[in-house]
């Protein structure tokens, strides 16, 4: 099923892009990422190890929502360079290091679950936006745990690297929470810190708290906060800094899927379907705050400035 949605989707965005590649062919050079790309006739894409359903691996495959947009992506390369196949090589990314590695051209785009704020924009360039998150804690049900308060006193664990850290630091800070605050390598080992009982909490974007849930040998032992710790922010693929024509390539490729709606028919692949690796459902349907972006992914941008 996944493939052949990628196929369509890729049709439909390689069609679309194909006159505007005759158009700039000769602007290439201009690129610094288009450049190496034609000059090597491969990108490298920075996937997640396990961010359930945006970037994850089974089986030694990366697949996701943010894959299925950057695979798309990849397409429109092809078709705006002239080359019939574009090779594409996956590099595994955590929070810590995502912006280095991008920093260092070790990887042409990122596809995972980027938060993108004022601070990071300072840092890279972000597409339109494909997802908005919140951040919110998960708990053990067992606890009665719902919002902000409860986690005072408590300790709490969080992933380096991640604005959801800075986010607790200041709640406990201005609030005299009194948390002891933890800190995990990855998203998996916070979840399962809660699960062991070695801390009360795990705070993170609400998508990502879903989806490590629904993996749970029994979900049914969790709950996530009712009460956020933040407000909605949106995740966007992460390009280098400095590069326009080739973020704007990445943006016209959303752009098209967007006004087409093969965003709705992917959307609806990855949260409201089965999905690898055990046929669960995330079943979280689309927001009216998100498909308002999908229909003026530039309105929401020009907002923002």
């Amino acid at each position: 099923m996944m493939g052949n949605l990628k196929g369509w989707l890729a049709i439909m965005v390689v069609t679309a892009m194909s006159g505007l590649g005759a158009a700039q062919a000769d602007n290439v050079d201009s690129s610094s990422t288009l450049l190496r790309i034609k000059e090597t006739g491969a990108i490298t894409l920075g996937h997640r190890a396990s961010e359930i359903p945006f970037s994850y691996v089974v089986d030694g495959k990366a697949m996701g929502y943010s894959i299925d947009l950057c695979l798309n992506v990849v397409d429109a390369v092809s078709a705006r360079l002239g080359l019939e196949e574009v090779q594409v090589h996956f590099v595994p990314v955590t929070p810590a290091n995502r912006f280095i590695l991008l920093r260092n051209g070790d990887i042409d785009l990122e596809c995972g679950v980027t938060t993108s704020t004022a601070e990071r924009r300072q840092q890279a360039t972000f597409s339109y936006p494909h997802f908005l998150t919140t951040t919110r804690y998960v708990s053990l049900a067992e606890n009665d745990m719902h919002g902000i308060a409860d986690l005072a006193g408590r300790s709490v664990v969080s992933t380096t690297g991640t604005i959801n850290i800075e986010q607790l630091n200041n709640l406990n800070r201005t609030q005299g929470l009194h948390i002891s605050v933890m800190l995990s390598r990855s998203h998996e080992e916070g979840f399962s810190m809660v699960a062991t009982r070695q801390a009360s909490a795990f705070v993170m974007d609400d998508i990502l708290l879903a989806g490590l849930v629904s993996v749970a040998d029994n979900p049914s032992l969790f709950r996530i906060s009712e009460e956020t710790l933040s407000e909605p922010e949106p995740y966007g693929l992460m390009m280098p800094r400095d590069d326009p024509l080739f973020a704007e390539l990445v943006n016209s490729t959303l752009r098209q899927m967007y006004q087409s709606n093969a965003i709705l028919t992917l959307y609806d692949a990855w949260f409201l379907q089965p999905i690898p690796p055990d046929n669960r459902v995330v079943g979280l349907p689309l927001s009216p705050e998100l498909a308002t972006i999908f229909a003026n992914p530039e309105a929401y941008v020009d907002e923002r400035r």
